[in-house]
């Protein structure tokens, strides 16, 4: 068995010739890939928010301003966090910090005056006209330290006492974030914490002692609120009550439809006129759908699969258990938000408030999201100056 320090066996690079230049950078793919979707998300959101920015604020450019300045801010963290040595994220001090400090923020969301409220959910905090998502930052500081930990345990990670501490830290977590309440991001945590136990060597039989069990909370989960009951019935015909709950898949549909082979074209969506809620944010995968078509969504994922299929190369190239786990984690948190969210617009799945990352409103998601690619670049250089 490797130590966290040596070269990771399953991953060395086979069959290099002396003809093959040193690369002395990361992979170029991810950064352009992540400049791509988050510039594109500037446009997005211009585009899906400005008539209910000018009809809510009378700003029509109230919604883009906070986008360009969270894509300003992400350009920023993805190039320092490109540079940074994220080896020392490892650390002991860093990695429980990493994990702490978002449950903290996570309680204190529910501090009268601090925490704020929006639709009947308590998931932000407000630092005078900031505001904060503490379950965005919760996701990959769960990364750091289940990376961290089990990269040092990798022979404990065999029984079920070693798996024991990135269990409680993942639910401690999700438990904080399910009474916001937030079930999505409950769901996308829950799955990153099992999928991270695997990847870390724990064993079969221990994963589905603990999946089987997780599998049977959600549908108790949905019975506890009546209004996931509500969401449910909105997916499985929401038809039935097309002006209450069924009314957003639907409107989502009408937009997806309207946009055929090649879209509307730019700025033309129909739906994005205050008949689609939150266009600009968990549903904006609609209005792209509207204005580009079925072509340019296509394109949209393409580039959305690359990055993944990016992240999943530096995660199988990466020389140390450590570095295989963190690019995975990031990887994983990516892939499974943009993976839901396209879902839930399609009506694959019952409807949950999921932003598409890069894309999407919301400044905490883009800057961290960003940052994280950064890391994912470092790492591939690290992967490069070893080949």
């Amino acid at each position: 068995m490797p130590s966290p320090q040596t070269p990771f066996p399953m991953t060395t690079i086979q069959g290099a010739t002396s003809s093959n230049k040193r690369r002395l950078h990361g992979d170029p793919v991810i950064l352009v890939c992540t400049l791509f979707l988050s510039a594109f998300g500037v446009l997005a959101v211009h585009s899906a928010s400005s008539y209910t920015a000018k009809v809510q604020y009378g700003d029509e450019w109230y919604f883009t301003t906070k986008q360009l300045i969270g894509f300003l801010l992400g350009v920023v963290a993805l190039f320092l966090c490109a540079k940074f040595d994220y080896k020392k994220l490892s650390g002991k001090k860093i990695r429980y910090v990493a994990l702490i400090l978002p449950m903290v923020l996570l309680a204190l969301v529910f501090v009268p005056g601090i925490g704020k409220s929006n639709y009947g959910a308590t998931r932000w905090i407000g630092i005078g006209s900031i505001t904060i998502q503490p379950s965005e930052l919760a996701k990959y500081g769960f990364v750091i330290f289940a990376s961290a930990y089990m990269s040092e345990r990798m022979g404990k990670m065999r029984t079920f006492k070693g798996v024991l501490p990135v269990l409680l830290a993942g639910g401690a977590i999700c438990l904080l974030i399910i009474i916001e309440p937030n079930m999505s991001v409950t769901m996308c945590v829950g799955l990153l914490m099992l999928v991270m136990l695997f990847l870390g060597g724990m064993q079969v039989k221990h994963f589905m002692l603990i999946f089987i069990p997780a599998l049977l909370v959600i549908p108790v989960l949905i019975m506890i609120e009546p209004y996931r009951l509500s969401r449910l019935s909105a997916f499985l015909d929401p038809w039935e009550n097309p002006k209450g709950e069924g009314y957003q898949l639907i409107q989502s549909l009408y937009a997806l439809g309207n946009g055929g082979w090649f879209g509307t074209g730019l700025f033309r969506s129909r739906q994005k006129y205050r008949f689609l809620p939150f266009a600009e944010s968990d549903f904006i995968l609609s209005v792209i759908g509207e204005e580009f078509g079925f072509i340019g969504t296509l394109i949209l994922f393409t580039v959305c699969a690359v990055l993944i299929l990016r992240g999943i190369k530096v995660a199988a190239n990466a020389d140390d258990f450590f570095s295989f786990l963190l690019s995975s984690g990031i990887t994983l948190v990516y892939g499974i938000q943009t993976v839901i969210n396209a879902l839930v617009v399609s009506g694959s799945i019952p409807p949950t408030g999921l932003p598409l990352p890069l894309i999407s409103s919301g400044n905490t998601s883009l800057i961290i999201t960003m940052a994280s690619m950064g890391v994912l670049y470092a790492i591939s250089a690290r992967n490069a100056r070893r080949a």
